[in-house]
């Protein structure tokens, strides 16, 4: 009867724990909070903020690079090189999806 009873004391110890324990959205939803604090975000700005960092966009301490300013950099980075054609539209590409 003992080893019973301890048993079940043990088992809702171990789900009590779990039900208290963080989720990896909660964990990412306080650090997006904080960061949107310490940049002083408010109103839409803040609310941007928040959307792309929940979807991991702002990740690891650098805010997204939009898409405009993305392809902004690969058409410079494109130029500097001197790219046409092919090769250009093959780095284009690649540049923009990230990898």
């Amino acid at each position: 009867m003992n080893k019973f009873m301890v048993a079940g004391l043990l088992a809702g110890l171990l789900l009590s724990a779990g039900a208290w324990a963080e989720t990896a959205q909660q964990t990412r939803m306080k650090t997006c909070n904080a960061d949107a604090g310490k940049q002083h975000l408010s109103g839409d700005a803040r609310k941007a903020f928040m959307k792309s960092c929940l979807s991991g966009g702002a990740t690891s301490g650098r805010k997204a690079m939009t898409q405009q300013q993305r392809m902004k950099d690969c058409n410079a980075e494109a130029s500097g090189k001197n790219m046409k054609g092919d090769a250009r539209k093959a780095f284009m590409k690649s540049c923009l999806s990230g990898k």
